[in-house]
């Protein structure tokens, strides 16, 4: 039996025939060999050679071929073989007709002969199976939307990618770098959206990205901080990379509050971070004039400081010394002047602190309450350009010099003060003579070898003279300097090595009309060493991991004779070494658009050095001369005590809606070093000790819940964030100790546990002709000391409020803009008075008056409220002026509110009598002239 009859045979062998024979001549055609030249010739010239050897017609736009590089010839060679060689590696594709000799050029794109294999299926980006609708997997089709943000800037249409019929997807990945249009610097921190998709990204410290797009027509939008809002059209026919340089916003520049992405407060998984810009403090006022930018983080929620001029932050219910200030990655210890008053900081040369208080990076660590990591700008590349201020107090100037164009730069700033007139109107006698100074400089220099390298370095060297009696000089410096290397080593990873000496010391110089003259000397030096990697393994995980060595060197204090006559014997006080060193990883871990983690483990490890002494004492016995049960001598270089452990950072975020989102955090730390103080507050000389065999290192953990929610496309921010802290091993000082120059201070010192909690509520309007913010805390901070003994036990052993324990903490900063040039500003601060320890009665012994006090911190000053106003005048905006100015006029502290700064204790005619002293119990005025050019 046949299949067909033999006129259906027939026709089918004919038809069988013409098949091959069209099969034989396309085949025949498309690989006739040509032999053509392509060295030392251009795409155009090779081109219309390679349209007269194969007869073929070409059709493309010049500027398609004006870059391609031949670079090789081609000996009979078919004509389709010759285009996938000289085309491979750039965007353009091709397709024959070869009916009509014709060959097209295809930019990105591919054209479809034929139906692909998964014509009736694909799988979408997650993974779901679904039918396909006539196009199989094929890239989707392309509408061009018209809809634009009015607001933002509207970028070129790009493509990226080279189509692949045997690479279709559902996505591609898109990567690149985005840079300041301006400076050249990386964008840190920027969200780059897809409209209408959900998905979403964030540039790394390098401002480097990468994120999944659906095959075919996208709108992407960035936005960030002080960079204008952009958006930009994209067809994804392959993976590719796209980098973007984008301008800087001038009109956020004029608030007060720098806009704050979502990213930062809304997206990320690290919760209890805060930034603040240089620029923040410019339109705020504050005492005499002076930008402080240390003054603005007292505003935001869990932050404060023991009072009104004290030296150093509070956070989150930590002593002063928990806090890591870092000036371009090197410690500074003391970033004040002037008994805290002003900030030992340029605010021309400074870019921006990022404080966190939660769970920090995972490469910072020897701090248990906070990291204040503080930039400094790079240098402008194109041009001369300077900033500066006089004002009632300190005069200010700071220079951007490029010393290659748009590869290296060098910024320099330094300011001085005239204070001595501030002593002398105080309302105190004896001040009437007193003196203060200070001054600080510092000098970056920055060099971008490519797009690939760069290097920083940093200088900084800051003075305090200050003399309060007429018999002595104080002083105290910080000098430090810092060297930055960054590079990248492939697309996904990049690297930073960061060395870096810190150095701080004080003195005293004591004169009288007797023979006691003397100076002291005290230093604590350190030398850190820090290699960081960032990799991004995929769209899923982002590591960030390296090592770091830190080697501390202290000089605890010596006293030497002054002048010829002097009776004083010298003193000098064994040197402490140690070394403290850590290994780190962490991973930003993406589960799904809604649910992100950050976690991360570090390696803490420390060691005091020998050459020195230690004494051991009697078990269960307090500390004391007469308990010393031995003393041991170590030698150079060996190891005295050895301390360390794991240290977690967690933290998650989930994300409900685009602009509301829950985030919770742990973190735990060690601190191997230590303020002694027996002051309330702190004080330019109080020392620096190393934990050794008798002092151990502070421990600390902490965990934060908080809700985050943005309004009205980020105009408002509204944060609620709640957090228990417990630390082990904190110091205090016993009744009556002697700190200075000790050297046995371990007998002077207690060693205890503490705990800290509150909520921390923040409102913020980042735009608008009226903008600030309204922060309220709430929290509490105590401490319990309990030995075995009386002598070491502070309160009978049960928890006490801390010197800075303030229950209720409110801040509201507003700026109101009239027009471009005018504009008012105000700053309310309301906080609880904080503990004092009272005396409560006295008694006579051996025809004596003495005085019992009550229980440490058992009574509270009275409450602190404060209001300043300010007048800001900004000059006319006309292009073309040799410098451009702006004037403050500020009345600090208006209502004139009396605020005591302490309260002490004297006896006068048998009675004992309570004295109230203020810093500044009346409106303090100031006018501030700025000048930028």
């Amino acid at each position: 039996m046949t299949l067909f009859s033999r006129p259906h045979s027939l026709f089918l062998k004919k038809a069988s025939f013409i098949a091959i024979f069209l099969l034989v001549q396309l085949t025949f055609s498309q690989n006739t060999p040509i032999t053509i030249s392509g060295e030392s010739r251009t795409s155009s010239d090779f081109f219309k050679e390679l349209k007269e050897k194969s007869g073929y017609s070409f059709f493309y736009l010049d500027d398609w071929i004006d870059d391609l590089e031949i670079g090789r010839d081609f000996e009979n060679t078919p004509i389709s073989e010759i285009l996938e060689t000289v085309l491979s590696g750039t965007q353009l594709n091709f397709y024959i007709l070869e009916k009509e000799k014709r060959v097209f050029l295809l930019q990105n794109t591919v054209v479809y002969d034929e139906l692909p294999p998964s014509f009736y299926q694909i799988k979408d980006s997650i993974g779901n199976t679904a039918v396909a609708e006539n196009r199989g997997n094929l890239p989707p089709p392309i509408f061009y939307s018209q809809e634009v943000s009015q607001t933002a800037q509207r970028l070129p249409l790009i493509r990226i990618g080279k189509a692949d019929q045997q690479n279709l997807r559902p996505t591609y990945t898109l990567s690149g770098r985005i840079v300041n249009a301006v400076s050249g610097e990386p964008i840190p921190d920027l969200a780059i959206r897809v409209k209408g998709s959900g998905r979403v990204s964030v540039t790394n410290g390098q401002g480097e990205y990468e994120m999944e797009l659906p095959a075919g027509y996208n709108v992407i939008s960035t936005s960030a901080m002080g960079i204008r809002d952009s958006e930009r059209e994209v067809i994804m026919y392959n993976d590719g990379i796209l980098n973007l340089q984008l301008q800087e916003s001038l009109e956020q520049l004029q608030e007060v509050v720098v806009e704050a992405d979502a990213v930062s407060n809304v997206e990320e998984a690290v919760s209890g971070s805060e930034e603040i810009t240089s620029e923040e403090s410019k339109d705020i006022p504050l005492v005499l004039g002076e930008r402080n930018i240390l003054e603005v983080a007292k505003a935001l929620p869990g932050i404060s400081s023991a009072g009104e001029g004290a030296t150093g932050l509070n956070v989150r219910g930590g002593k002063t010394d928990q806090n890591l200030v870092l000036l371009d990655d090197a410690v500074i210890y003391n970033p004040t002047h002037f008994f805290g008053i002003f900030q030992a900081l340029n605010p021309f040369t400074t870019e921006k602190v990022n404080i966190y208080k939660g769970a920090p990076p995972v490469e910072f660590g020897g701090r248990l309450s906070s990291v204040l990591d503080i930039e400094t700008k790079n240098g402008d590349t194109q041009k001369i350009s300077g900033e500066g201020s006089i004002g009632p107090v300190t005069g200010n100037l700071a220079l951007e010099i490029p010393i290659k164009k748009d590869t290296s730069s060098l910024i320099v700033g330094a300011r001085g003060a005239y204070a001595d007139w501030i002593l002398k109107a105080l309302d105190e006698e004896s001040l009437n003579n007193s003196e203060a100074s200070f001054f600080d400089g510092i000098v970056k220099y920055h060099h971008k070898f490519s797009e690939n390298s760069e290097i920083r370095g940093t200088a900084y060297y800051s003075k305090d003279n200050f003399s309060i009696t007429s018999d002595s000089i104080y002083n105290y410096s910080n000098r430090l300097g810092s060297v930055r290397w960054a590079h990248k080593l492939s697309e996904k990873s990049t690297g930073v090595l960061t060395a870096s000496n810190s150095n701080y010391n004080f003195g005293i110089d004591y004169e009288d009309e007797g023979n006691s003259n003397f100076e002291l000397d005290y230093a604590i030096n350190e030398s850190e060493l820090r290699y960081k990697l960032n990799t991004r393994l995929n769209e899923v995980h982002t590591l960030d991991y390296g090592l770091s060595a830190k080697y501390y060197a202290v000089e605890p204090g010596s006293v030497e004779p002054k002048g010829a006559n002097s009776n004083v014997e010298p003193v000098s006080i064994d040197r402490e070494q140690a070394l403290e060193g850590a290994l780190f990883i962490g991973d930003e871990f993406k589960v799904s658009d809604k649910l992100l983690f950050n976690v991360g483990a570090r390696y803490a490890f420390y060691a005091a050095m020998g050459e020195a002494t230690q004494n051991t004492y009697q078990e269960g016995a307090p500390r004391s001369e007469s308990t010393v049960q031995d003393t041991v001598s170590y030698n150079s270089g060996e190891f005295i005590k050895t301390y360390g452990g794991p240290e977690a950072r967690v933290s998650a975020r989930y994300l409900f809606t685009p602009d509301f989102s829950v985030k919770a955090s742990f973190n735990n730390s060690y601190q191997f070093i230590h303020t002694l103080s027996n002051n309330t507050t702190v004080s330019p000389i109080d020392t620096w000790k190393l934990s050794d065999l008798n002092i151990k290192p502070q421990k600390g953990y902490q965990a934060t819940l908080g809700f985050f929610k943005n309004f009205k496309e980020n105009m408002y921010e509204l944060s609620l964030e709640g957090y228990y802290k417990r630390m082990d091993d904190v110091l205090d000082f016993k009744t009556g100790a002697d700190l200075l120059l000790n050297e046995n201070v371990e007998t002077e010192v207690l060693q205890g546990e503490g705990k800290a909690y509150g909520v921390e509520f923040l409102l913020k309007k980042n735009r608008g002709n009226l903008n600030g913010w309204l922060s309220y805390t709430y929290s509490r901070s105590k401490y319990r000391f309990d030995g075995p003994t009386g002598e070491e036990r502070i309160n009978n052993g049960e928890f006490f409020p801390s010197n800075f324990d303030k229950p209720h903490d409110l801040s509201v900063i507003a700026n109101y803009k009239f027009t471009r040039r005018y504009s008012i500003s105000a700053n309310f601060v309301y906080q609880t008075g904080r503990p004092i320890t009272y005396p409560v009665g006295t008694f006579r012994f051996n025809n004596a008056d003495y005085v019992t006090f009550s229980d440490r911190n058992k009574f509270r000053i009275p409450d602190y409220y404060r209001l300043d106003l300010g007048i800001n005048i900004e000059g006319n905006h006309k292009k073309n002026k040799l410098a451009h100015s702006f004037i403050t006029i500020q009345v600090y502290n208006v209502l004139g509110r009396n605020n005591p700064y302490s309260v002490f204790f004297v006896t006068e005619d048998g009675e004992v009598k309570a004295l109230q002293s203020s810093i500044f119990g009346v409106p303090i005025p100031s006018i501030t002239y700025n000048f930028k050019f």
